[in-house]
């Protein structure tokens, strides 16, 4: 997979910054964790994002695609979109490596119809409406010195910006929240970028039993038009907004999109590692 190629697979990965970030968590708060300690901060962006047992972990989520066109313009919605993305973390002597696959289908803004044809509103031709299905041999690095893209088989992407793992968590009432923003590796087109927020209950977060814990997010995505648009001499880009929950198993996907899925691209139904 290119690195152009990798900053389409994943809505929910969004891997945080390595550091920098100030805890938003006081440590002086009784009941949770002490977040200026990375190994802490390390232990719950795991639980949160996946399982700290190395095993599947699905997310299912929904969203609509926004198509901008130069300055001036507003927004307009171009198509809805379904996905699934699941993980593997894989446990290493430093930390973990995060290993996952992407499958998303695109559905019509008013129908919500799975879409087959797209009659680009800038164009006028009718362009085929490619599904988004990414994975393969790149991840993320977890360490208590921060998170950064490597090879699966651990060779990084570039040379790590090494920090003690600082992240944005955030606590009210009964809800816990983490914000974080995606870190791409070097040589990616300028026209990126994510910023997302995952959330779970202040119940879950502080019972240390639970492995993954059962949480949601949403997340903006800004990128170039997608390739079968046939826009690359256009000015503008798309925004992608998404929301979604984790799953126990794929079996809790949507009774439709898991029979696509399943049918068309079975081999992406697991992350665990080759």
């Amino acid at each position: 997979m290119s690195r152009r190629e990798f900053l389409t697979t994943s809505l929910v990965l969004g891997t945080t910054l390595a550091g920098g970030a100030v805890p938003t968590i006081a440590a002086t708060r009784a009941d949770l964790p002490d977040f200026t300690d990375p190994l802490a901060s390390l232990r719950n962006i795991v639980r949160m994002q996946g399982d700290l047992e190395e095993r599947d972990t699905p997310w299912w989520f929904t969203g609509v695609m926004f198509a901008v066109r130069g300055e001036g313009e507003t927004p307009r919605p171009l198509m809805r979109f379904e996905g699934m993305e699941i993980y593997w973390f894989k446990h290493v002597s430093d930390g973990f490596i995060l290993g996952g696959n992407t499958v998303t289908f695109f559905r019509d803004f008013d129908s919500n119809e799975f879409l087959q044809e797209l009659r680009n509103p800038w164009t006028g031709k009718v362009e085929t409406v490619k599904p988004a299905v990414q994975g393969g041999n790149l991840g993320f690095h977890y360490g208590s010195d921060g998170i950064w893209p490597v090879r699966l088989s651990g060779e990084p992407l570039g040379t790590p910006d090494k920090k003690p793992l600082r992240l944005q968590w955030h606590a009210v009432g009964e809800h816990v929240w983490l914000q974080q923003q995606t870190v791409y590796p070097p040589g990616m087109p300028p026209m990126h970028g994510q910023r997302q927020t995952l959330f779970a209950r202040r119940a879950d977060f502080l019972t240390p039993k639970i492995s993954a814990l059962p949480a949601t997010f949403a997340s903006t995505v800004f990128m170039g038009w997608p390739k079968w648009m046939d826009m690359r001499d256009q000015p503008g880009h798309v925004v992608w907004h998404a929301s979604g929950a984790k799953l126990r198993s794929i079996a809790d996907l949507p009774a439709e999109y898991r029979e696509r899925a399943l049918r068309e691209y079975p081999e992406r139904m697991t992350a665990r590692p080759a």
